[in-house]
């Protein structure tokens, strides 16, 4: 089969564009199961409603899994904020209410952030026993909400054209509290921009009307499970944020 153009690589993935259409190729020795997940959790999120590229295919190329879908032409909103960094507030603000759109939406039969969270915790080697008793008990006390979360929310996920806005990568999205979502994207922007993740945060928060606080109690969680990616460059940086025991 023509696989068409590769335009992205990952660890476990090859992307490949054919017209209109592009092909998640998973890497030999990927499982099944990852591929399925993955386009059953994205097909849930589409009967949302959301404008997100829409599944057509999962099949098997050669013996890899491989999950077909539109293919979304336009200029990430990461591209859009380089390009006009006078006007990145209006940007942020931009991408909050995308986002809220998201955290508006409930698919039931997505699984539950909170599980993941408790696994990705549990799976560390880096942390002691006492620190992750710690952890799990912070994340047993925060509420439970089924509101639909992302997981990698970020201005390279947000795809803008001529079509409107379309958001991508859903292969994280869980049901679960949208704090705890807000939480991971500000880890992620603190990493590239703290300046620009601070500004988000301090947006959502006024949009929503959402102390500050009670967002920041969830980022010991989110970096503990971001230490799960292994990704040594973050390591030093996220541990300090787990060490955080309170935030003003």
């Amino acid at each position: 089969m023509e696989l068409g153009t590769l335009i992205a690589s990952s660890e476990n993935v090859d992307v490949y564009q054919q017209g209109n259409i592009v092909i998640k190729l998973f890497k030999e020795g990927c499982p099944k199961t990852l591929a399925l997940y993955e386009a059953l959790t994205h097909a849930r999120v589409e009967d949302t409603g959301l404008s997100i590229p829409r599944i057509h295919e999962v099949s098997v190329i050669g013996s890899r899994w491989a999950i077909h879908m539109d293919c979304i032409e336009g200029k990430t909103l990461a591209q859009v904020m380089e390009e006009d960094p006078e006007h990145k507030a209006d940007h942020i603000q931009q991408m909050v209410e995308i986002q809220l759109e998201i955290h508006a939406k409930k698919v039931p039969k997505l699984s539950k952030l909170k599980d993941k969270l408790k696994r990705q915790i549990d799976s560390l080697d880096c942390i002691d026993d006492v620190k992750k008793y710690e952890l799990q008990t912070r994340l047993d006390s925060m509420p439970k909400h089924i509101k639909l979360c992302h997981g990698n929310f970020m201005p390279e996920n947000i795809i803008l054209n001529q079509n409107g806005t379309f958001i991508v990568d859903w292969v994280a999205a869980r049901q679960g509290n949208a704090s705890a979502d807000v939480g991971r994207t500000y880890l992620l922007l603190s990493l590239k921009d703290p300046e620009m993740a601070e500004q988000y945060l301090n947006m959502f928060c006024k949009k929503t009307n959402t102390s500050k606080k009670y967002v920041q109690e969830w980022l010991p969680i989110v970096a503990a499970a971001r230490l799960t990616e292994n990704r040594p460059e973050e390591r030093d940086l996220l541990m300090k944020w787990i060490d955080v025991v309170a935030y003003e």
